[in-house]
């Protein structure tokens, strides 16, 4: 996990950095942190809750859809 965090640390850096130069060096962060968000959201799509007090995530099975959580 700490990989992410300090790849999320990265792109804030990356926004933070661009912003303003007019040279399309934002439009690249940005779209470099809208890449990784929909990676997180793909992730969280190819499971399903199955609930219940121990709240496991298994993934899913052929022909069940996906939910955004």
């Amino acid at each position: 996990m700490s990989s992410d965090t300090e790849k999320h640390h990265a792109l804030l850096s990356g926004l933070q950095a661009a912003m303003g130069k007019g040279d399309g060096s934002f439009e690249q962060a940005v779209t470099n942190a809208f890449e990784h968000v929909f990676e997180h959201l793909d992730r969280l799509n190819s499971h399903v809750s199955v609930g219940g007090r121990d709240g496991e995530d298994r993934p899913l099975q052929d022909g069940e859809s996906s939910t955004l959580r």
